[in-house]
Formats: C-alpha cells, structure tokens, sequence
C-alpha cells in the first residue's frame, strides 16, 4: 500500500478498508475562528439578532454536520457516533466554535469534527448576514484527537 492509504498502489482512489482494525474509544476535537464586528458580537451573544437564537442554531447546525460528513466528504465511513457537542465562545475578534466528537469505532472522527465546527460557521454567517456581510470564517483545524493505533495527538500551542 502507497504512504497515502486512500490511493491504490497504481494511484486510483479507493476507500480504506477498515475491518481489521480494533474498535476504539476515539475523540476529535476541531474549532474554527468566525471574525465579527463589535456590534455583531453583540448581537449574536446578547440575543436581539433579527432571526431570532443564532447560538442554538449554530449548535444544531454543527451536530447536523458532524452527523452528514460521509455524505459530503467522499471516502469517509459512516461511523456511529456516541456524541457530538459545539462549544460557542465570544472572543475579541468575535467567535470561536469548538466541536467536539466521540465514537468507539475503527476509524477515527477528526473529519466529523472539522465538519461540524465548518457547518456551524456557515450557519453562524447566515444568521448575522442581515446584519453584516463582512464576517470572516477561518481558519479550520483540529486541535485535539486520541484513539487508535496513532495514539492521541494535541496542536502545539495550545
């Protein structure tokens, strides 16, 4: 097998067979920066947007992605997910969105998570759009994950 476990030896992409893996306790954790302005901010965490509770939204809206990732990433495995939360912190610049996601299973959950604070940052933008059109989404990363045969791993900084 090539050092990339998606491709085939000839280079064809394929989805990695996971059978024989052990089933693991797994966990992701990804967030993703939204930059507001003030009067945004404001809004989006005192509650008096025009669309009404941004902040639940935001949190169904990631759960929701988390849950569709297969559906959107093409060679994921639908995994059974144990739990899926999203974490909306106001910040200086204006938010930050935390998912964090957890299965026991023979693949991880790093794509679900990163698609879950992704989700949620599109439907922030939505919600505050009639408001303010300059919002900025970015970046995306993952900051914590832990299972399986790699172990866990932390982004550095943090």
């Amino acid at each position: 097998m090539s050092e990339f476990p998606h491709l085939t030896d000839d280079g064809d992409v394929h989805m990695v067979d996971v059978s024989a893996k052990p089933v693991t306790s797994r966990v992701a954790v990804a967030e993703c920066l939204v930059t507001l302005a003030p009067d945004t901010s404001n809004a989006l965490f005192g509650g008096t947007l025009p669309k009404g509770d941004a902040l639940a939204s935001v949190r169904v809206a990631g759960i929701m992605g988390a849950k569709r990732t297969p559906d959107l990433i093409p060679l994921c495995h639908p995994i059974l997910l144990s739990g899926v939360s999203l974490e909306i912190e106001r910040t200086e610049t204006g938010a930050t969105i935390t998912a964090t996601v957890t299965t026991s299973g023979q693949t991880g959950v790093e794509m679900e998570a990163m698609t879950a604070v992704s989700v949620a940052a599109l439907a922030l933008y939505d919600m505050v759009k009639g408001v303010e059109r300059g919002v900025e989404i970015g970046p995306v990363r993952l900051v914590h994950k832990s299972g399986g045969r790699s172990g866990e791993w932390n982004r550095s900084g943090r």
